[in-house]
C-alpha cells in the first residue's frame, strides 16, 4: 500500500507541474486546489466514518470501535485543518486576504469548531467507559452537521470561493486533464487517509481475535 501510494503521489505532482495547464480564469494559483480538495474530501469521510464507528460502539460496546471512532475523527480534524489552511493560502495570494469570513469559511470554521470541541470532550473526560459513550453520541450529533456545512450552506449564500468542479445542474465545469488528476489526487489522499487508520483497525481485529 505505501508503495501504491508514493508512486501515485510522485505521478500525481508530475502531472501538476508538467501538464496541468493554468485554470481558467484563476491561473496557475488554483494549482492549489490539488491539495485542497482532497484534503477537505478525506475530512467529510473521516468524520463519517467516525460517526459509524460510534455507532458500531453503542450497538456492540468494544472498545476497539470507540478507538477506531476516536482516530478517523482526529484525523478528521487535521486533514479540515490543511484544507483551511491550503484554502487561506489561496485567499491571501487570490483576494489579498487570508480569512474574510467568506461563507465556506465561515462555515468550515464552525465545522472546525464542532470537531475541536469533541477532542477537548475526549480529552476532560478520565472515565473509560463514559468518555466512550458520550463521545459515541457527540460523533453521531456532529456528523449531522457536515452535510449542511460543507455541501449546503456555503451554496445558499454569494461567495468568492471558485465554483466546484460539479456546478448547481451538476455538470462538469474543467478540463479533462484537470479533471482526471484531481479524482487522482482524491484517490490518493483516501489511500492515506485508509492507510493512516490502519493501526487503529488492526487493534481492533487482534481483539476481535481474542
Amino acid at each position: 500500500m505505501n508503495k501504491i501510494i508514493i508512486l501515485l503521489t510522485l505521478a500525481i505532482c508530475a502531472a501538476i507541474i508538467f501538464f496541468v495547464p493554468p485554470i481558467k480564469g484563476l491561473g496557475d494559483l488554483a494549482k492549489i486546489i490539488f491539495f485542497h480538495v482532497p484534503t477537505a474530501w478525506v475530512a467529510v469521510i473521516a468524520f463519517f466514518a467516525s460517526a459509524f464507528f460510534a455507532a458500531k460502539f453503542l450497538r456492540t460496546f468494544n472498545f476497539s470501535f470507540d478507538k477506531l471512532s476516536e482516530r478517523a475523527a482526529r484525523l478528521g480534524f487535521v486533514f479540515v485543518l490543511l484544507s483551511t489552511i491550503s484554502g487561506a493560502i489561496f485567499s491571501k495570494l487570490t483576494w489579498g486576504a487570508y480569512w474574510n469570513w467568506d461563507p465556506r469559511q465561515t462555515t468550515i470554521f464552525v465545522l472546525i469548531l464542532i470537531y475541536g470541541a469533541y477532542l477537548t470532550l475526549r480529552a476532560a473526560v478520565s472515565d473509560e467507559k463514559i468518555r466512550a459513550k458520550v463521545s459515541a453520541v457527540y460523533s453521531l450529533l456532529s456528523v449531522l452537521t457536515v452535510p449542511f456545512l460543507v455541501f449546503i450552506i456555503p451554496r445558499m449564500y454569494f461567495s468568492l470561493h471558485p465554483s466546484p468542479v460539479l456546478n448547481s445542474a451538476v455538470r462538469v465545469e474543467t478540463d479533462s486533464i484537470v479533471l482526471i488528476v484531481l479524482i487522482a489526487a482524491v484517490v490518493d489522499a483516501t489511500l492515506i487517509f485508509i492507510q493512516l487508520m490502519r493501526p487503529a483497525m488492526k487493534s481492533q481485529e487482534v481483539e476481535a481475535g481474542t
